[in-house]
C-alpha cells in the first residue's frame, strides 16, 4: 500500500483543486445574467441551416483522424520499450528499431500521397 501513498495524495490533491476551483468561481464570479449568456455558444457566427440527416463530412477528416490515430499507437508502444530499455538489451533495440522504420515507411508514404495537406 506504501507504493501506492503518492499516487492517492496527488489524487486527492488534485480533486480538491478542482472542487475548490469550481466553488469559489461561484461565489466570486460575475452574476449578470442576459439572454446572450443563456444561448449555445457558436463563436459570433449565426449557425447556418444544416440538413435533416447531418452534413457530410469531408473523407480528408476521416483520413487525419486514422493518421492520428496510427502515430499516437505508436507513441503508446514506445513508453513500456523506453522503461525496460535496460533489460531488452540488443534485441530490443533492433525491434524498436523495425517498428519505428515501418512507421517511417507509412508516414512517407502518406507525405508522397499528399495525405497530411488539408485542402
Amino acid at each position: 500500500m506504501n507504493v501506492y501513498t503518492p499516487i492517492l495524495v496527488l489524487g486527492i490533491l488534485a480533486f480538491g483543486f478542482a472542487a475548490f476551483s469550481i466553488v469559489i468561481a461561484t461565489f466570486t464570479g460575475p452574476k449578470r445574467y442576459n439572454r446572450a449568456k443563456y444561448d449555445a455558444y457558436e463563436c459570433g457566427i449565426e449557425p447556418t441551416p444544416q440538413p435533416m440527416g447531418g452534413g457530410r463530412f469531408p473523407v480528408k477528416y476521416y483520413l487525419t483522424a486514422m493518421l492520428f490515430i496510427i502515430f499516437d499507437i505508436e507513441i503508446v508502444f514506445l513508453y513500456p520499450w523506453a522503461v525496460a530499455f535496460d533489460s531488452l538489451a540488443l534485441f530490443g533495440l533492433i525491434e524498436m528499431l523495425l517498428f519505428s522504420l515501418t512507421l517511417a515507411i507509412v508516414y512517407a508514404y502518406v507525405w508522397r500521397r499528399r495525405g497530411l495537406e488539408w485542402d
